[in-house]
């Protein structure tokens, strides 16, 4: 038998028998040479995802007096001439640090392409696999001897989405159920605490052995580790995961992933433990002050094609306030502000009309994303929608390009930063330009 088919084999058995949950393995890229020069210290991405559709016109540009204005009053925010929805009273208390960009155009009306396009920054391919925003910061930014994963998605998206062509180096770390430690990180009840430690450490040290020699006879010609990764070892990627997923389910840290033991009174601010997406923000202000990355945060229930005003009102309108609005406070007063940038978006808006069930349909063609943090300047709008909102007001247009260009260079980072696809061509990581007034 081949050494190739041993490995498999034994690969086989490594994962069944760890109890770890690791992503399928793809062809690690790199970056360019210069890209080193761009590591950061203590510089953090949380993304809110939005899945299904958010209506924006109901949350952040409301249309009061017309007849797409729906139910919804606009409040007052400490941002001079910003007004929110009144279903936001949290969020609207923290608008001095937050931004409106009012008028971004996407034109896609597809959940599915939706999704990607705003995860990626770029339309689907069938050709080119593009990396997950949070995958591309952590590939810039995250320091190598972090001894947590550098993206994390707390619900699924962010798996979905995955590295693309950066590799499994990049793959976000999957939490299900942010109220409770992630089941690939439990260790296997092996006896008592010593004996399960030890016993893990036994088989780690096996594994790394097999690891090294099939990468040492694949690679003869490079001694180091790093020089096999660099050279595109996707063997050598698994060995880094591997390694990560080892040390995390021994070391203390894997007790960040326990908000439930927070202080009553914290995560009641954040909505209360029934509140998933809450507890997906505390959990992602945890993760941050620990150094990692880039967090994703899911919050689906979005598509409401009809009684969006109940269920906005009772449903996500409380969930997204009480979760949004705390961890920007918390931030902000544990001086986490400067170097954590926040991201609130979903794949696409909804239709100023009102339908004949009291509902929003599908709308790309002008809607609103909220960021701030990091070198974003916050209390802004940026761009505007006509009074009925069914247009873009001016020649303010955002892209995602746009947006993603702001971004970056909120976290540190040039937008013009290459990388090599899997066709091995460059490409910048964001096509567009940052937004004007917001950095």
């Amino acid at each position: 038998m081949s050494a190739g088919m041993n490995r498999r084999h034994f690969l086989k058995h490594v994962a069944t028998a760890s109890a770890l949950a690791v992503p399928g393995m793809q062809f690690w890229q790199g970056l360019q040479a210069a890209a080193p020069k761009l590591k950061k210290d203590n510089k953090s991405l949380i993304i809110m995802w939005m899945g299904g559709g958010p209506s924006t016109i109901d949350l952040w540009d409301l249309k009061p007096g017309e007849q797409t204005g729906g139910e919804f009053k606009p409040i007052k925010t400490p941002a001079s001439g910003i007004e929110i929805s009144e279903i936001l009273p949290t969020v609207a208390s923290q608008f001095k640090n937050l931004s409106i960009v009012r008028s971004l155009v996407t034109n896609e009306g597809s959940h599915e392409r939706g999704t990607v396009l705003m995860n990626t920054g770029r339309q689907p391919s069938p050709v080119v696999q593009y990396p997950a925003l949070g995958a591309t910061a952590s590939s810039l930014l995250t320091d190598k001897n972090l001894p947590l994963p550098g993206f994390i998605g707390v619900g699924g998206t962010a798996q979905r989405i995955g590295p693309g062509f950066l590799g499994m180096m990049y793959a976000p770390f999957s939490v299900q159920n942010a109220g409770q430690p992630p089941q690939n990180i439990k260790a296997p009840g092996l006896g008592n605490e010593e004996e399960t430690t030890e016993r893990l450490r036994r088989r780690q040290r096996l594994f790394y052995t097999v690891e090294d020699n099939f990468n040492e006879g694949t690679f003869p010609h490079l001694k180091k580790s790093s020089d096999r990764e660099a050279a595109g070892s996707a063997a050598q990627a698994h060995e880094a995961i591997y390694k990560k997923a080892f040390d995390l389910t021994i070391s203390p840290l894997r007790t960040v992933f326990e908000v439930n033991k927070e202080p009553a009174k914290v995560i009641e601010a954040y909505g209360g433990q029934r509140n998933g997406f809450g507890m997906g923000c505390l959990l992602a202000r945890k993760l941050v002050e620990q150094g990692v990355t880039c967090v994703e945060i899911d919050l689906g229930g979005w598509d409401n094609h009809g009684n969006i005003f109940n269920t906005l009102k009772n449903g996500n309108g409380p969930r997204l306030d009480k979760g949004m609005g705390t961890l920007v406070k918390d931030l902000v007063e544990r001086g986490m502000w400067k170097n954590t940038v926040v991201l609130w978006m979903g794949e696409f808006g909804r239709t100023p009309r009102i339908n004949q069930n009291t509902g929003r349909d599908h709308w790309a063609r002008c809607w609103s994303v909220v960021v701030g943090g990091g070198a974003i300047q916050g209390g802004q709008i940026f761009g505007a929608t006509s009074k009925d909102g069914m247009d873009v007001q001016g020649d303010a247009r955002a892209s995602i390009g746009d947006l993603f260009a702001t971004v970056f260079k909120g976290l540190g980072v040039d937008p013009g930063t290459k990388v090599r696809d899997n066709l091995g061509r460059p490409l910048e990581i964001a096509d567009g330009k940052p937004l004007k007034g917001l950095v």
